[in-house]
């Protein structure tokens, strides 16, 4: 009879399905970070440039070395251009001569 720990098997289930996952995974976040730079291009560049940076790095696993996925790096490229972008953008609204009268 088994009971109160005492059994047969010490690891009934793997550990890759009892594993739950919080988050996306990083196919899903190169995703999102491409859509966003893509979208940063024509609104909110400013925002949605770091949030395209982010969400790439954080799909390419924190590091430039081994595998980079597409959409990853994609998204860390436009990202960096948009937000470039954005702030040349920014300073050039805040010269005197920038104005619409």
């Amino acid at each position: 009879m088994a009971g109160f720990g005492h059994t047969t098997r010490k690891h009934p289930r793997s550990r890759s399905r009892t594993w739950s996952r919080s988050g996306p995974d990083r196919a899903t976040l190169g995703i999102i970070g491409a859509i966003c730079a893509v979208a940063g291009f024509f609104a909110l560049g400013i925002i949605l440039g770091p949030v395209a940076i982010a969400c790439g790095w954080l799909a390419m696993g924190r590091s430039w070395s081994g595998a980079r996925p597409v959409p990853a790096l994609i998204a860390v490229v436009l990202g960096t251009i948009d937000t470039v972008l954005a702030i040349v953008w920014l300073a050039g609204a805040g010269t005197p001569a920038a104005g619409m009268f």
